[in-house]
């Protein structure tokens, strides 16, 4: 960023580079519609000069806000694939359309559909008007609200191509726009197939029933020849309309308006025939035998007999009830026993028909239409119907539920206007006004419609969904005036014209889905031809679509489409519902009559409404959009659209961290919220990854995890490397399967960035409780040794926070994720209770698979006066109580003389401690420190074999270039001691080689750095000569004059050493308290050497200090 600036600066013009996430493109700030290499002459505006890249004035803001037009429907949507192109926009052409031609007759055109005219008469005839009124009234309200709440989203800003997939998209991210917009586009897509079917229902059963290919042996046979014949029309109507859309998309648009004059004649020649009807009713007669309806495909006169001349013959009606054309023949017995009589199929509005029709008249599958109130003997219960028999059957059970999920499409379409927004004039103030005239305009027509079918034909008419009843003839037709040709041809074309648009939108909005790059797999279907036809999203949108027209029923798709739309309507009125309550700065819509109870409500409408059609067609469209929404969600591409569920998120976060400010957690919700302290190299890599797999062995994605790191400088300066170091953690992070927050500090001093850490690390309640570091194990080499006072710091500054600290040692040999234990143990030294975190911790990596394996094993020290045997029993009643699985022993550490490797440890210890002070001291002070460690020494010699040590001083004769090219100068004090010790060992092996002296005990190294020594040279001779140090070294002081609070320190670290190497040597993790550092300052350096010793020659270790709190309970 500071590069950035300087390039600026200078006047070259150095491009943001941004965020790193995608913008969309807009002639706001950072626009690159202005010409970059304009000169700003002027002398008003020099204050402003070296910033007019990035701010541009609001003369060339405002210049560029007036060329913005959004790109029409079926272009590519203007926002991050042309600035990745990098190509200049294409002059468009300004829109034109206004309110009534661009929204009102687009979605009375979709509005207006199939459903009207093959099946609202059934459903009328089947729930009755008082249930069909509340079927209609509730589907209108639902898209009434949806469309208010479409309204506020769509006048929130401008919408491009896309329509509705854009508005959930934008307003609840991709995830939830991804699966939404997936669904609608099936929805669409099946739409697509509903009218291809309508279409092929009304060719076959209205125009030219003789083109029908598979024709039925017998009247049961009908129903799957009927299916047979709508796969293979189907199928070629399919192809057909896909050919027509791939050839000239401009041509369906061209004919639009003429299928939607088809609509409108249809409607208002129903409208002409019910208002005929009232006074010259047209002759459509229903031929009723007792009160059944007689289909009237075999017969042409409604009488059993007929008279020719003065004889009395059969007529046709009798040889399909009979055995034969004569009197005598034997006939169907209830054929025998009722009469037939015609009746008036359409007796009129005046008729009073509406009180017979107010109520439901459910059917079941194979059951005969039977008009209510007409006379008929009956005949024994359970005599079987012949099928061949000429009556009205029932083809399907029908109940209310099942009415909604097929009348539900009728209402959909009203997404028409938004779809077309680009090509506006003023889509704000045109898109809510038309959409919501044109659902008002088509809810009136539809209860209107239920009314007057009600009160106009007769209710056998109504449930004859094929209109058997009328010589073949479509019911709705019947009521048209001047002619039911009008209705049949006009419904024949209108929805030729629907499936048509159908396949023309779902490619684009496949294709739009596509572009945006949130679901990988679908990119392909985002290429088209040069022009930009979506040529692969038309071809999978004809492959599902074939899907609908193999299942060949009207009355089966049609649920299938009502799932997917109200899943969109669902999320459109749940997105203005959550940006209304977020009330985000950006949500200003111009439409101002919407509130978020209307777009809960009509969520909660389109919820309940999912259920009611189909509970299990519903159960699969949220089980789709529930896989497409984590699909997109783990492998999608990172969209950041300012949506309102990250503005949710937010705002839950917020309310969940006041809740946690009300007070800690209890111990049985306590975890291990962990701080992690990293460490990066020159090029800003982690140094020991093994820490972030060990994280995630232990917090397994529960929890809070910082990950942390401190960088020494100034903000200014080191700001681009913290960047890098933040991206390479995060990377590191997300490969260990750590979820956290990375937080990368800049300091003067790495001690004061640690301390910040610790102290700054969290938010609010969300605090961290636990701090992971790696042990510092170059600590004797580093300059000044501020590696180890900045630990001990650490340690101290934890203590006072009251956080547990977890200090990894070898942490390099510690397993990565995708190793096993096959065996082993997890060993525990609990030495001092530190409230339970050496219980839980085993417990929670025990849950990882690369610990799940190994077993817990825990040891606990006994002292000389504790009864080891009752301390065994009590320690397991304790676990078993914790539910927690392990072995448990006592150690018994009797007591016993220190040993003389114990003073040689703290002789070595105390005598570097004396040489590291005197490296800090000026001239003078270190040759009185020196002399007076001297004579101290020569007054209390008591040894009897002096000769048995000697002292080697090797101080490197380096000249001046030397110097310059070596970065560290050893002076190394090696002081041999002849006294009993343990035998040596090799060193650890997570130790680097340089400690090869740390391993011996009877080894000390000191380091100083080139600057030191070529300042020792340069001082001349010091009055204490080599000779005298050489006696300072030989004089080995009494070991009754070392500091004892030392010596019973060392002494309990080798012995307590000496037990766990012996007990844990083989285990695959040994963890045991961490003793705190002294109080008094002084004894700092003695501090290290106690920890060494107390974890030498064990391979994976952890130092556990509690933060003085129990973590861990026996109480459910």
């Amino acid at each position: 960023m500071l590069n950035n600036l300087t390039d600026c600066e200078d006047g070259d013009g150095g491009a943001n580079p941004g965020d790193g996430n995608p913008k969309e493109s807009s002639p706001f700030i950072n626009s690159t519609d202005t010409e970059k290499g304009k000169e700003y002459d002027g002398k008003n505006m020099a204050l402003f000069e070296e910033e007019m890249d990035t701010s541009p004035m609001v003369s060339s803001l405002l210049s560029g806000l007036a060329n913005y037009t959004n790109l029409p429907q079926g272009s590519r949507e203007h926002e991050e694939a042309e600035n990745n192109e990098g190509g200049k926009k294409k002059p468009v052409q300004a829109p034109r359309m206004g309110t009534f031609m661009g929204v009102y007759l687009p979605c009375l055109q979709n509005i207006f559909g199939v459903i009207l005219f093959l099946r609202l008469t059934w459903v009328v005839g089947i729930a009755g008007i008082m249930e069909s009124f509340c079927m209609v009234f509730i589907c209108c309200s639902c898209t009434m609200l949806t469309a208010i709440s479409m309204s506020a989203i769509a006048t929130n800003g401008v919408v491009p191509a896309g329509g509705s997939y854009y508005m959930i998209s934008r307003s609840l991210g991709p995830e939830f726009g991804g699966a939404v917009g997936l669904c609608f586009y099936l929805g669409t897509t099946f739409a697509g197939a509903m009218y291809i079917l309508g279409t092929i229902e009304i060719l076959l059963a209205y125009l030219f029933p003789a083109m029908a290919i598979f024709k039925a042996e017998d009247a049961s046979g009908e129903a799957a020849a009927m299916l047979n014949n709508m796969r293979v029309y189907g199928t070629c109507v399919l192809t057909c309309m896909a050919t027509v859309v791939f050839v000239g998309v401009k041509y369906v648009n061209k004919f639009a308006l003429v299928f939607l004059g088809c609509v409108i004649l249809s409607i208002l020649a129903i409208y002409a025939g019910v208002i005929k009807s009232a006074f010259d009713p047209p002759n459509f007669p229903i031929c009723l035998l007792g009160n059944r309806t007689l289909s009237r495909h075999g017969f042409d006169v409604c009488a059993k007999l007929a008279w020719e001349g003065n004889e009395t013959v059969t007529t046709r009606l009798w040889g399909l009830f009979c055995s034969s054309r004569f009197l005598n023949a034997t006939c169907d017995e209830y054929f025998t026993r009722n009469n037939v009589t015609e009746i008036q199929g359409i007796p009129g509005a005046a008729s009073g028909l509406i009180k017979e029709n107010l109520w439901s008249s459910y059917l079941t599958k194979g059951v005969i239409v039977e008009r209510r109130g007409m006379p008929s003997v009956g005949l024994a219960d359970g005599a079987p119907v012949d099928m061949d028999h000429p009556y009205v059957f029932s083809d399907m059970t029908s109940y209310f539920t099942l009415l909604v999920g097929i009348y539900f499409p009728s209402v959909t379409g009203i997404m028409a206007g938004s779809n077309r927004s680009g090509d506006l004039r003023d889509a704000q103030k045109s898109i809510p006004t038309g959409t919501i005239l044109a659902i008002a305009t088509t809810s009136a027509v539809y209860i209107s419609s239920v009314v007057l079918f009600g009160a106009c034909i007769e209710g056998v008419v109504l449930r004859d969904k094929f209109g058997e009843a009328v010589n073949g003839n479509l019911v709705v037709g019947t009521l048209a005036w001047p002619s039911p040709w009008v209705i049949v041809i006009g419904s024949f074309f209108s929805t030729c014209g629907a499936g048509l648009q159908s396949l023309t939108g779902a490619p684009r909005l496949l294709q739009a889905i596509s572009r945006d790059g949130i679901v990988p797999f679908l990119q392909v279907f985002g290429h088209g031809k040069a022009n930009g036809e979506p040529t692969w999203a038309l071809l999978l949108t004809a492959c599902i679509c074939e899907i609908g027209i193999l299942i060949a029923s009207l009355d089966e798709v049609a649920p299938i489409l009502s799932m997917f739309f109200l899943m969109c309507y669902m999320f459109v009125n749940l997105a203005c519902a959550v940006q209304t309550l977020l009330r985000t700065p950006n949500w200003r819509p111009r439409f101002r009559y919407y509130h978020w109870t209307l777009s809960f409500l009509g969520m909660s409408l389109c919820l309940a409404l999912m259920f009611i059609c189909s509970w299990y067609y519903a159960l699969v469209a949220m089980l789709i959009a529930g896989l497409i929404y984590k699909y997109i969600e783990y492998r999608g591409a990172e969209k950041e659209w300012g949506d309102g569920i990250r503005g949710l998120s937010l705002s839950a976060a917020r309310y969940a961290l006041l809740r946690l400010e009300e007070g800690p957690p209890h111990t049985k919700n306590w975890r291990p919220q962990l701080l992690v302290l990293v460490r990066v190299d020159q090029d800003q890599n982690v140094v020991h990854p093994q820490l972030l797999s060990l994280t995630s062995q232990l917090k397994a994605g529960k929890g809070l995890t910082i990950v942390g790191s401190v960088l020494e400088g100034t903000f200014l300066d080191n700001h681009p490397q913290a960047q890098r170091a933040e991206e390479s953690i995060r990377r590191l992070m997300e490969a260990e399967k750590v979820k956290g927050f990375c937080q990368v500090v800049i300091s003067s001093n790495l001690r004061d960035g640690v301390s910040h850490l610790i102290q700054s690390g969290g938010l609010g309640g969300l605090q961290h409780n636990t701090v992971l570091v790696g042990w510092p194990r170059n600590w004797r080499q580093k300059e000044d040794h501020q590696t180890w006072r900045n630990f001990i710091e650490l340690v101290r500054e934890t203590t006072a926070g009251h956080l547990a600290l977890l200090v990894t040692k070898n942490v390099s040999m510690f397993p990565g994720n995708p190793e096993r234990f096959s065996e082993g143990s997890i060993d525990v030294w609990w030495i001092v209770h530190d409230g339970g975190m050496l219980m839980l911790l085993p417990f929670l990596l025990r849950h990882h698979k690369v610990w799940r394996k190994c077993k817990m094993r825990i040891f606990t020290v006994a002292q000389m006066d504790d009864n080891s045997i009752q301390m065994k029993k009590d320690l397991t009643t304790f676990l078993y109580h914790l539910r927690i699985t392990a072995e448990v022993e006592v150690v018994e550490m009797h007591e016993s003389d220190i040993s003389a490797y114990t003073y040689e440890k703290t002789l070595v210890m105390e005598q570097r401690s004396q040489i590291l002070k005197q490296m800090h001291l000026t001239k003078n002070e270190r040759e009185r420190e020196i002399q007076s460690i001297t004579d101290e020494s020569r007054g209390s010699i008591r040894r009897k074999n002096p000769a048995n040590t000697r002292l080697r001083l090797n101080v490197p004769e380096e000249t001046a270039g030397d110097s310059e090219e070596k970065p560290e100068e050893e002076v190394q004090l090696i002081h041999d001691q002849s006294a009993p010790s343990c035998p040596s060992s090799s060193p650890s092996p997570g130790e680097e080689p340089a400690r090869e002296g740390e391993a011996d005990p009877e080894k000390v190294h000191l380091t100083w750095t080139k600057d030191k020594s070529v300042a020792e040279k340069n001082k001349g001779p010091s009055p204490v000569s080599s000779e005298g140090i050489k006696d300072f070294f030989n004089m080995k002081p009494e070991w009754e004059n070392l500091n004892q609070s030392n010596v019973r320190r060392m002494h309990t670290a080798v012995r307590l050493n000496e037990v766990i190497v012996k007990k844990s040597r083989d285990a695959k993790l040994v963890l045991l308290n961490m003793p705190g550092p002294p109080r008094n300052r002084n004894g700092d350096e003695n501090y290290m050497e106690f920890l060494e010793v107390l974890t030498e020659h064990l391979d994976r270790v952890m130092l556990v200090r509690g933060g003085g709190r129990e973590v861990i309970t026996i109480y459910s």
